[in-house]
């Protein structure tokens, strides 16, 4: 498929699935519970951490999870008691248990007790000269795992520098930072730049990308999301996470592989 073909098709699946009709069935739902910075920064985060397996489960554990919480995340994670946080060791998600929930809370608490966003865990780490969101990712996992914590949970905070692809949080800062006024992406953040997002690559974004020839072959890692995004960047070099939508959609709902 030739350049301009390629973006015009392309183009056109970004633009058919970028819109409110997509919210309801996806995990981006959950932070469009709530109309709060906070509580969407919160929701959101659980959310994206959430996001492996079927979406149907993982839209309501995360709502389970949510009501745990009050349906207010942000007032829970500041005002909660410990004797609040027994409830939480029923949660569980596939291998993310109620001890790795307790360290989430935990460290949220200890986060928004001294900062107001959390934004700034992300975009203090890069400058706008940075190329990608690769030193705000390496450097939210470190902040994220300052405090003592159980050593299971750190296989829920993916970084660059263990070469993952990092595709949940890079998920989340599309919707954090992304503001296109479609209805899907939120563009609350606005100290990290949309052409600095790395596109989220999962087994069904890279079968796409491999069929496309937008990549080599169907890995799911760093290099590979790096890869991608260079090439999307071609297609365009303000916004290239906003492919995300397409890859997504021609895998996942299309099976376009």
């Amino acid at each position: 498929m030739k350049f301009q073909q390629l973006k015009a098709f392309l183009d056109s699946k970004v633009e058919y699935y970028n819109n409110p009709d997509f919210i309801e069935g996806d995990p981006v739902c959950i932070p469009h519970m709530f109309n709060e910075l906070q509580d969407i920064e919160i929701a959101g985060i659980f959310a994206a951490v959430l996001a492996w397996g079927n979406r149907t489960t993982i839209i309501n554990k995360c709502r389970e999870l949510m009501q745990y919480m009050d349906n207010a995340p942000y007032d829970y994670i500041r005002n909660h008691k410990p004797k609040d946080r027994i409830k939480l060791m029923q949660f569980c998600h596939r291998t993310f248990n109620g001890v790795d929930l307790l360290y989430f809370i935990e460290f949220l608490q200890h986060y928004y007790s001294n900062i107001i966003s959390l934004e700034f865990a992300f975009s203090g780490h890069i400058t706008a000269q940075d190329k990608t969101v690769e030193k705000a990712l390496i450097g939210f996992h470190k902040t994220f795992f300052s405090l003592e914590h159980p050593e299971r949970t750190r296989k829920h905070i993916s970084t660059p520098e263990k070469n993952s692809a990092c595709k949940r949080l890079n998920m989340y800062l599309r919707w954090m930072v992304r503001n296109d006024e479609n209805g899907v992406d939120f563009g609350l953040w606005k100290h990290i730049l949309p052409s600095q997002l790395v596109c989220p690559v999962d087994v069904h974004v890279s079968r796409v990308g491999t069929r496309l020839g937008l990549i080599p072959e169907a890995k799911s890692d760093w290099r590979t999301a790096l890869d991608l995004t260079d090439k999307l960047r071609q297609l365009d070099p303000v916004d290239p996470a906003k492919y995300d939508f397409a890859l997504f959609g021609l895998g996942v709902i299309e099976k376009y592989v």
